[in-house]
């Protein structure tokens, strides 16, 4: 039995084994992840110590190497785990959706039994899941190294990598990225065009977002007739100067969540409006002429 007529059941399989490649590349990337974020928890950060010991002298520190750098090495790690979500915008767009509809693939699915809509499901299904555990694992290891050596850290909590890495936002934006890839492969049905308009709109809306995201939830403010410091650990917005005084708006550590979770909640929301938009597209440019 071809595997555009296998049964039920098959359809699944035969979506695994077309792009075992990539998804084993995903668990690579995943894995190899992971190990670092661990090895940067039980081995790296005692080496950083040692390595600033030797070569501070008093209140001066000489340069540490690559090797030895904690707070460097998390933060390459954390933005591979931040922007991972490009990756799949562009495996989307090109080889998961664009490929089988420049090559014809789908239609020929469609002839033998299988419904653009399952076809379509059975597509996303199983990268959503590889997406949504992969995320997980790399948001919660990241979260464990960011907390486990606090003084070796030499980034803040509102830097663009550290926003994202250590939250639920690693997977809103990979799921995003696959909704916006299939929209936009069904759209363009060119394998090289979905793959740059699809990876170009998922780092245009990542942009757009760290851009604003400061006025995604109310600062506080504060005034003084003097110049002032705020407390370590504070994202200042904005801070200047009146007639009256100095003043800043900024937003506290315990304002990374709700920060954090309206984002989520924004990708989120985009995504869904993505695969929406999506299967309506396919129903329509697969339907019967009246």
């Amino acid at each position: 039995m071809s595997a555009l007529t296998a049964p039920r059941g098959g359809l699944p399989r035969t979506v695994l084994r077309l792009h075992r490649p990539a998804l084993l590349t995903w668990t690579v990337f995943v894995t190899a992840l992971c190990g670092w974020l661990v090895l940067l928890t039980e081995v790296v950060a005692d080496r950083a110590r040692a390595a600033e010991a030797r070569t501070c002298v008093t209140d001066v520190c000489g340069p540490v190497s690559l090797l030895d750098s904690f707070d460097l090495q998390l933060s390459w790690a954390g933005t591979l785990v931040c922007y991972g979500f490009l990756a799949v915008a562009a495996f989307t767009g090109g080889a998961l959706i664009g490929r089988e509809l420049e090559s014809g693939t789908a239609e020929l699915a469609w002839t033998q039994g299988i419904s653009p809509a399952r076809w379509l499901t059975a597509k996303l299904a199983l990268p959503a899941l590889a997406v949504t555990t992969g995320g997980t694992a790399l948001t919660l290891l990241f979260r464990r190294t960011w907390a486990a050596d606090p003084d070796l850290v030499g980034e803040s909590w509102f830097d663009a990598y550290a926003f994202v890495a250590r939250g639920p936002l690693v997977v809103a934006y990979g799921l995003c990225a696959l909704a916006v890839g299939t929209l936009t492969a069904l759209l363009l049905r060119r394998t090289l065009p979905s793959l740059a308009v699809a990876t170009g709109t998922m780092w245009l809306l990542n942009a757009v977002l760290t851009y604003y995201r400061g006025q995604l939830w109310p600062t506080l403010h504060r005034t003084a007739p003097r110049s002032f410091d705020l407390p370590d650990g504070t994202w200042e917005v904005t801070e200047g100067r009146t007639a009256h005084g100095w003043f800043a708006t900024y937003h506290p550590a315990s304002h990374y969540w709700p920060l954090h979770l309206t984002e989520t909640a924004i990708v989120a929301a985009v995504a869904a409006l993505a695969v929406l938009l999506a299967f309506r597209l396919l129903k329509h440019r697969t339907e019967s002429p009246a």
